[in-house]
């Protein structure tokens, strides 16, 4: 009978889970394990009655043999998400690149950009613009669809009845949401699964966990920092009642709030975290699957990333990833004209 691999054995998750809640904190975690083999195992005692230092310097090898093992396995994930992520980045950017080749730049004519950013137009000059050519860019225009006037508004008042049945029947195609969850605006993102819910939380560089005042109660939650007593990112009523001691939070990456929420009716879906959330999901929509961002699969992965990357930009008053991929080609269009005026050039 061959040995079971352990190296990614899920069954003792939920032990270790119970352990991280009442630890709170990865050498803790360590400490107990190491605890139990001192008190309860002969692992540092030396073999055959030999000197205890030479016993504790075996058990010390053993420790950073197993972990070296873990270390490669993790990085091999790591190389193996990393070159998918990659070649998805790839395929998007030759589509992005495509697709903003065939955009105009004015009303009088068609300028054509390149994956490089240069004019690729047929018609393009092949030496600089002359003083009354010189053109002014106004205006980049990276949206086809422009925002519906009030006269459409108006018109569309006499078709009522024919908008329910058509946005009945739009909301019936609409795509599943990402992890069964959603974004709530400038305070998290959450996936779920039915046996639990998870909350990933935004937070600066360099948190830790002395630094927050998180308060996991059956039908309440609270999150903030310690050095803002009386204000909360989240205080606010769950939308249904949660198995407290089954409940954790973590720090992922020293800027991310994991909050892994145990439903007590774990034969439901949720529509939203809290009462109060906006928007709430479709839960006709919900698919089974893992609610932990590690568990979902690569290029849902990835979209829930980018939107708390974009979260963060956000708070930060900084540009998101779709409106700083935007600037870069306006840079890029630039550098290729110098020519030209864009002192008024703005993005829509």
């Amino acid at each position: 009978m061959s040995r079971p691999d352990y190296t990614n054995d899920d069954r003792f998750d939920g032990l270790f889970l119970q352990i991280a809640h009442q630890t709170q904190g990865i050498e803790p975690i360590l400490d107990t394990l190491f605890s139990f083999l001192r008190r309860k195992s002969d692992f540092f005692s030396p073999p055959g009655g030999e000197d205890n230092e030479q016993g504790c310097e075996a058990a010390v090898a053993k420790v950073n043999e197993v972990v070296k093992k873990h270390v490669d396995i993790y990085l091999q994930g790591k190389k193996k998400e990393d070159e998918e992520r990659l070649k998805k980045l790839r395929l998007k950017q030759e589509r992005e690149a495509a697709a903003a080749a065939k955009k105009s730049i004015d009303e009088e004519g068609v300028i054509e950009l390149g994956e490089d950013g240069f004019d690729i137009s047929s018609d393009a000059p092949s030496s600089k613009l002359s003083a009354k050519e010189t053109a002014t860019v106004t205006e980049l225009k990276f949206d086809r669809q422009p925002p519906a006037t009030m006269t459409e508004e108006n018109n569309n008042d006499g078709k009522s009845g024919k908008q329910d049945e058509e946005g009945d029947e739009e909301e019936d195609n609409a795509a599943p949401p990402i992890g069964n969850g959603g974004t709530v605006d400038g305070k998290y993102i959450w996936t779920q699964s039915l046996q639990e819910l998870t909350i990933n939380v935004p937070l600066p560089e360099n948190t830790r966990g002395r630094d927050l005042n998180v308060v996991i109660s059956k039908r309440h939650l609270k999150i903030g920092f310690v050095k803002t007593k009386n204000e909360f990112i989240v205080d606010d009523d769950l939308t249904k009642p949660i198995i407290v001691d089954d409940s954790l939070w973590t720090i992922e990456d020293g800027n991310r709030l994991v909050l892994t929420l145990q439903k007590s009716n774990q034969m439901e879906w949720w529509d939203a975290p809290c009462q109060n959330d906006f928007p709430k999901i479709n839960i006709q929509k919900v698919q089974p699957e893992h609610s932990n961002l590690s568990d979902l699969d690569g290029e849902t992965r990835q979209t829930v990333e980018k939107m708390m990357f974009d979260q963060r930009q956000k708070a930060l008053g900084l540009p998101t990833a779709d409106e700083q991929k935007k600037l870069d080609i306006l840079e890029k269009f630039k550098a290729s004209h110098p020519e030209m005026d864009f002192s008024n050039a703005k993005i829509s």
